[in-house]
């Protein structure tokens, strides 16, 4: 540990208790950032009929968030390196805290998604500094890779939590409820971290380059949207201009990396063939977890009738899967190996997609249920062992942007796992044939989205609402195979990349002085 870095209440004792308390406090901000992320699948339907958003606005309510905390992470983990990581976490967690008033608030669908978009900046403030400052609290690899799994295990439990705590809420208020739950939690987390969690940064951290955060920001929302875009209305100028222009930003900002002495981030990590697989199964893991978690939340409800709480806990499965398997991830990778248990985890949750191809409206919930937990399972032993790998291979004082790389990793992954098999739900499912006699008017509200196909027919005959209904049913459970079987063939293919990316790693033994 550098001389600069003061740990009140853990005593200079890599063993002290005290390090426990602070892990405790830092798991609740990763579980409330995790939990937004996937919250608003239970509430679309009620968000759909109070706030009328277009099938655009929908997506870009339910993937803003991610895409604005994916193109600042990178940066916001250099800024805790240099301004102090517990400094950052607690000044984040009361920007989370007051943005999440106006996410409940919000009174229409353009003011809900500028309210998602800086409830982004907050989330990205806290996310890095979690892992970061976990990095410096443990200094025995097999205690901090029990740390990891449980910070993993509650990342990627968040987001199968977030439907279960969303359906409780639905079933007794509105949907900004679902925002207001963050109040409680980040007063919690700012009352105690502020005496529990020690500080730390970088002693020689160097300025931070404004014009990189740019550039980080602008590419990665830039490309994302292009493919989300690509998928749910086809090619054009606006979609070829767009992802042109955010993969220049992206090739800038690492050719500035490469040329700056105190970069944001720092390229060479890439050189590191297990660093490099490590990221790429971080991606793809949490791709096929968010994407599914989100769109069998509408499965469950708008096509099978559930109620939202019965949709919430229906989905339980995957965080108990991810939790599990999120503690014994460290152990079963230095039993077997590493490169074996990511690449089975990504193998599980790719053959878990491959099932959801064969649903229908009538599917049983013993197999949907074995699928989430299936899916949970694996994300939970992928994603917590290829973090560890990503932080234990750099200096601690690094360690904001090391854990940003794996975080930027996740929350890329959950904005892709929703744009892009949201859109290709979207496009399937906007293709479906009018019944007859639907109004002209009627019939467009219910292509914009499955909801909207809900609502308009409450206002037509008995017959012709069951037939719209029903159409409407049959092409969104369409585009959730066809998506799913996508989704399968990525995961898939990724573990096999995996299993030579990861062949030779391995995780740390020796205790750090």
């Amino acid at each position: 540990m550098t001389s600069t870095e003061h740990r009140p209440g853990i005593s200079g004792d890599p063993y002290h208790p005290g390090r426990w308390i602070a892990l405790a406090v830092l798991v609740l901000a990763v579980l409330l950032v995790a939990v937004d992320a996937t919250v608003l699948g239970l509430a679309t339907p009620f968000l759909s009929e109070d706030l009328e958003p277009t099938a655009t606005q929908l997506l870009w309510i339910g993937d803003v968030y991610s895409f604005v905390i994916a193109g600042l992470l990178v940066s916001m983990g250099s800024l805790g390196d240099r301004i102090g990581r517990k400094k950052l976490l607690l000044t984040g967690a009361v920007a989370f805290g007051a943005v999440s008033v106006l996410n409940a608030y919000a009174n229409s669908a353009e003011m809900m998604i500028l309210a998602r978009a800086l409830l982004g900046v907050a989330g990205a403030t806290l996310m890095p500094s979690t892992l970061a400052l976990i990095r410096n609290l443990f200094h025995d690899p097999r205690e901090r890779s029990f740390a990891i799994g449980i910070w993993g295990a509650m990342a990627s439990a968040g987001a199968a939590v977030g439907p279960v705590i969303g359906g409780v809420l639905l079933e007794h208020f509105w949907w900004g409820s679902v925002f207001l739950i963050n109040l409680p939690v980040m007063a919690v987390l700012v009352a105690v971290g502020i005496k529990m969690i020690p500080e730390s940064k970088n002693p020689e951290p160097g300025p931070w380059d404004l014009p990189s955060v740019g550039l980080s920001l602008i590419g990665m929302v830039g490309v994302v949207y292009a493919i989300k875009d690509l998928a749910a209305h086809g090619a054009s100028w606006a979609v070829a201009l767009t992802a042109v222009g955010g993969v220049l930003a992206l090739v800038w900002f690492v050719r500035r990396q490469v040329r700056l002495p105190s970069p944001l981030l720092d390229m060479r990590l890439f050189h590191h063939r297990g660093f490099s697989g490590a990221v790429l199964a971080d991606l793809l893991t949490i791709l096929g977890l968010s994407g599914l978690v989100f769109f069998l939340s509408q499965f469950l409800q708008l096509v099978q009738g559930r109620s939202p709480l019965e949709a919430g806990l229906a989905e339980l499965p995957a965080a108990i899967g991810a939790v599990t398997a999120g503690l014994l991830a460290g152990r079963a990778a230095r039993r077997f190996s590493v490169w074996s248990v990511v690449t089975g985890g990504l193998g599980a949750i790719g053959l878990a997609l491959a099932v959801v191809t064969l649903i229908h409206k009538e599917t049983a919930y013993p197999l949907l249920g074995a699928v989430l937990l299936v899916v949970g399972v694996g994300a939970g032993f992928s994603f917590t062992v290829t973090a560890d790998v990503i932080l234990s291979s750099v200096p601690k004082e690094h360690a904001g942007s090391a854990s940003a790389v794996s975080e930027t990793a996740y929350e890329l992954g959950a904005a892709l796992g929703i744009a892009l098999l949201g859109s290709i739900v979207t496009s399937v499912y906007q293709g479906f044939g009018t019944p007859e006699g639907v109004p002209a008017d009627t019939s467009e509200a219910a292509h914009e989205s499955l909801g909207g196909a809900v609502e308009s027919a409450e206002a037509l005959p008995a017959a012709q609402a069951d037939a719209l209904v029903w159409a409407a049913q049959e092409a969104f459970v369409n585009g959730l195979r066809v998506a799913a079987g996508v989704g399968a063939g990525v995961l898939l293919a990724t573990a096999v990349a995996a299993s030579f990316l990861l062949r030779d790693q391995k995780l740390e033994e020796g205790v750090e002085e």
